[in-house]
């Protein structure tokens, strides 16, 4: 029995950005209000549910053939959910510290 080496791949180190190279954020493409992107991404969130839903009506029908594109899908929407939920509860938590606030 021989041992093979161990083949190493030398890691790239990452550019720190110059001052140059550095441009500053857009507010948001093409002007879009902070509604408008709240909007979109549960729009998004929503999207992801309705496909995680069909798949699983798929899969428990017998029509879908790879079951991994479910526990993806579901995957994603659980974890999307779970994100949603955390920034409400911060948003909602950030609101009751400026209510808090005396004046």
């Amino acid at each position: 029995m021989t041992i093979s080496p161990v083949g190493f791949t030398p890691i790239t180190p990452v550019a720190v950005p110059t001052a140059a190279t550095t441009t500053a954020p857009a507010a948001s493409p093409a002007g879009e209000s902070f509604a408008t992107t709240l909007g979109n991404g549960l729009e998004a969130l929503q999207g992801l549910q309705s496909k995680a839903d069909s798949l699983a009506v798929q899969a428990a029908t017998g029509q879908l053939t790879d079951v991994h594109l479910f526990t993806m899908a579901a995957t994603q929407a659980q974890l999307a959910t779970e994100l949603t939920v955390a920034i409400r509860n911060k948003a909602v938590e950030a609101f009751n510290d400026i209510m808090k606030m005396p004046l």
